[in-house]
């Protein structure tokens, strides 16, 4: 049976901007609807296009502070007259600019949309390529973040009684995510990433399993600069298969950041697009009978409209194809769809990328596995 597909997008999401130096640049969310139009993607039978809305003061305190919430309205109005760095807003990262708030909440209405969707069986999957805002926490911005959808998302799942699953592919650390379950055993949170010894957050190492109820929970895979595609691919896969299995969700919730991305200008690792598209493959195959799909970082804009187009055809069980449609084409220069096969990366560099994951394999083998009664051969 074809896996019925939903799409979240409008373009009030993507018309706001951060700052003009800024490197998360919203109109890439458009770039990706346009691309996917190009390709025919939202004609299929099995696909539809949705429009999204905004949250609620209500949802957004499942997890922000009444405080914040109040600070991040007075700037959205343009109001000076409070310390924005108490809630970590400044120049660089987190600018506090007209309109935020508003901003803010479209993006995690979007992924409340999506959930609610699959909450009333009426997708399999949904896509919300605005969300994925992994970073904030109850109290403040962080990380160009300034509402946590994911967690938002995923209390509203908990709530409907969904056992959750979340897996995060972003080049830099679920951090936001992992503290608002690294108590409980409601939600087992997984993410891949450039380690935090090299890369903001500077979290997510291997130590980091969980609290309590939580211990054997948090799953954290930290990743060695210029990791490439194979090595990828080989460490989600000696990770997520198993502890899906044991694990059992009813619903798999994963950030699809593209910031892994070898052209991304602010990180470090090496996959290419066809690398990320075999990784949100090796998701679906995974998948139980629900699969709420986030977007998250990436800032080579158009390897981003990419790669999510690429996502979706594996969401919406599509092929494009390897050429750009010409609309696409004339209109932003970009002729193929998938990146070239090989990576000119250095021998040394390849060995040194192998052999960290393998230690990060390693340790979760040994520090995760066993609370979930999986042994390895």
């Amino acid at each position: 049976m074809v896996r019925r597909a939903v799409f979240v997008y409008g373009d009030v999401l993507s018309q706001h901007v951060l700052s003009e130096e800024h490197p998360m640049k919203p109109v890439r969310l458009r770039y990706t609807r346009e691309l996917l139009e190009a390709y025919g993607a939202f004609d299929a039978a099995n696909v539809s296009l949705v429009s999204p809305r905004t949250a609620s003061e209500e949802e957004l305190a499942t997890y922000h502070t009444r405080e914040y919430l109040r600070a991040v309205q007075r700037f959205g109005r343009g109001e000076t007259d409070l310390d924005a760095a108490e809630f970590n807003f400044g120049p660089g990262d987190n600018p506090a600019y007209e309109g935020i708030y508003d901003a803010a909440a479209w993006s995690t209405g979007a992924s409340l949309k999506a959930a609610e969707m699959l909450m009333a069986d009426e997708c399999d999957v949904a896509f919300s390529i605005s969300g994925g805002l992994h970073h904030a926490m109850p109290g403040y911005s962080y990380g160009f973040c300034v509402f946590n959808d994911p967690v938002i998302a995923i209390k509203a799942l908990l709530a409907h009684g969904m056992r959750v699953a979340y897996v995060d592919i972003d080049c830099h650390h679920g951090d936001g995510v992992q503290h608002a379950f690294y108590d409980t055993d409601a939600v087992m949170t997984i993410s891949f990433h450039e380690s935090g010894a090299f890369l903001f957050p500077g979290t997510g190492f291997s130590q980091e399993t969980g609290a309590g109820r939580g211990r054997g929970y948090s799953v954290n895979i930290p990743l060695y600069p210029y990791t490439t595609d194979e090595v990828y691919l080989w460490s989600l896969r000696e990770v997520v298969p198993p502890l899906l299995a044991a694990f059992r969700p009813d619903v798999l919730v994963s950030q699809l950041g593209i910031d892994s991305h070898y052209k991304d200008p602010i990180t470090h690792l090496a996959l290419t697009v066809q690398g990320f598209e075999q990784a949100v493959a090796e998701l679906a195959s995974q998948a139980p009978a629900k699969w709420l799909a986030l977007g998250g970082g990436g800032y080579d804009l158009h390897a981003v409209s990419r790669a999510w187009t690429l996502a979706f055809g594996v969401m919406s069980e599509q092929e494009f194809a390897p050429e750009i449609p010409k609309p696409y084409r004339d209109a932003y220069g970009v002729a193929a769809l998938r990146d070239p096969e090989e990576l000119q990366i250095e021998d040394s560099v390849r060995h040194d990328t192998k052999t960290f994951a393998e230690a990060s394999v390693q340790a979760a083998h040994k520090l995760i596995f066993p609370a979930h009664g999986i042994r390895m051969a």
